[in-house]
């Protein structure tokens, strides 16, 4: 305003030289100084209008080559490529795993319907490496194991971090599965690729044609990471879980006292119980100390939560990242954003929980190893300690059905370590943990909320009267 004020003079001067009427100018430079106040935004309008039309139109008949168009633009920003990938499967689009022998830098659709990810979004690679393995696998073919890749890279370019980086990522899970054997494997790949560049320059010396062509790599043999593991190293390489999701390993037994996903969590005035993995945490300082924003996540959507400083000091050892959290809350909506926030008044982890394991129920058939079992039982014994649990057996032969109740000496103390190897040998589905939740958390305080506006700011919630937060 204070710049057309400022113009007006210099139009009514220069109206006047070229003979225009002052009056003429005058109703002219109203028009202009009132078109001023609107006509920036309108003009923005009808380009973004536009715009949005276009998206929207490519997004809906042209869906994988336009979120993997998208997902290359934010390939360096992990939030955003999430964001874009569990928006690309909610829209029904296949996105491919990485891998050395069919990925690009880039995102690339491959059809209508499917995206290959690109392998420059893996962290610890980087621009010049994923092109030399680009460039190497189209001059002289697909790479067949990880010696072949090695030898085959510029390993100055390509160095063992990206090689290591791509196998936690999967990409080269077409040529071996075993992760863990391939990570354990590289150095002496690695080795062995180095040795033989030195036969190459002896045989440049000596003429022994066969020199550099005799190394094979023996991969040690190690067992293959379990789902969390597995998770936890896409994590590590892509920065979010790619193949699955970690609270899928817990659900069978956290619903048995948590019955509400996330996605169906609705503003409500008694406190209720909600459960995923923390996936983040941000500590700020608000008028009454210390508070925590957690963010939780089970596979169904993500929610915030409000940790105050009386919960936070007491239960910050449990707020572990990538881990199950149980938490108790009152469910409100933000006046600020206008989204739900969640006030917790208590909160557990997945081992606090499991001090509530009423039994465990193991479902083994007739070929059922009893040295197995008493092997993976026996570092676990919890037979004095309190909140140990009892092992159940039904053993099933084919012909009939019975259950088994080992003796107290036998019972455990229910830990991931013992889970995790039932689960190998026996399968998740056959490992059944029955709790008792009448005491697991004590009873939520007499306490409630109101939304005075942004609690992620350290204002929000507060008492109605008396003390209360």
């Amino acid at each position: 305003a204070a710049e057309m004020a400022k113009h007006r003079a210099i139009f009514s001067q220069g109206a006047a030289q070229n003979g225009v009427s002052h009056a003429n100018a005058k109703a002219l430079y109203d028009a202009m100084e009132k078109f001023a106040g609107y006509g920036f935004n309108k003009s923005h309008s009808a380009p973004y209008a536009y715009l949005g039309y276009l998206t929207a139109y490519l997004k809906a008949n042209h869906g994988a080559a336009f979120m993997a168009a998208n997902l290359s633009c934010v390939m360096d920003f992990t939030d955003k490529v999430q964001q874009l990938f569990d928006d690309a499967k909610a829209n029904k689009l296949n996105v491919l795993a990485p891998d050395i022998n069919t990925g690009a830098y880039r995102f690339v659709a491959t059809d209508r319907k499917t995206i290959q990810y690109g392998l420059g979004a893996v962290k610890g690679t980087g621009h010049g490496a994923i092109e030399n393995i680009v460039t190497v696998r189209a001059a002289k073919g697909l790479y067949v194991d990880l010696l072949d890749f090695v030898k085959r890279v510029d390993r100055h370019t390509v160095n063992r971090r990206a090689m290591e980086a791509l196998i936690r990522a999967g990409a080269f899970d077409l040529l071996d599965g075993n992760r863990a054997s391939l990570l354990a494997s590289l150095p002496q790949a690695v080795e062995l690729a180095d040795k033989a560049d030195r036969d190459v320059q002896q045989e440049n010396l000596f003429g022994d044609a066969t020199a550099g062509d005799l190394e094979v790599l023996t991969p040690i043999k190690i067992t293959p990471w379990g789902d969390r593991e597995r998770l936890k190293n896409e994590k590590l390489a892509l920065g979010f879980y790619l193949s699955g999701h970690p609270f899928t390993s817990y659900e069978r037994e956290i619903r048995q006292f948590v019955k509400t996903r996330l996605a169906d969590v609705q503003p409500k005035d008694e406190p209720i119980l909600m459960a995923g993995i923390l996936i983040d945490q941000r500590v700020r300082n608000a008028k009454r100390g210390r508070m925590c924003v957690i963010t939780l996540d089970d596979g169904t959507a993500r929610i915030e939560a409000v940790v105050y400083n009386e919960v936070f000091d007491k239960k910050r050892a449990i707020m572990i990242d990538d881990q199950p959290l149980i938490i108790r809350g009152t469910v409100g909506i933000d006046d600020f954003s206008g989204g739900m926030r969640v006030i917790v008044d208590e909160m557990l982890g997945i081992e606090d929980a499991r001090r509530h394991v009423r039994s465990m129920t193991l479902s083994m058939n007739g070929q059922a190893d009893s040295g197995k079992l008493r092997q993976i039982l026996s570092p676990h014994l919890a037979v004095n300690l309190p909140n140990s649990c009892v092992i159940n057996i039904r053993y099933n032969n084919g012909v009939a059905e019975v259950p088994i109740t080992l003796p107290d000496k036998w019972r455990v103390r229910v830990t991931d370590p013992l889970l995790e190897d039932l689960y190998k040998w026996l399968s998740p589905s056959n490992v059944d943990l029955e709790y008792e939740t009448t005491n697991m958390l004590p009873p939520p305080p007499a306490r409630r909320y109101r939304n005075s506006g942004n609690a992620g700011n350290g204002g929000g919630y507060q008492a109605f009267q008396g003390g209360d937060y």
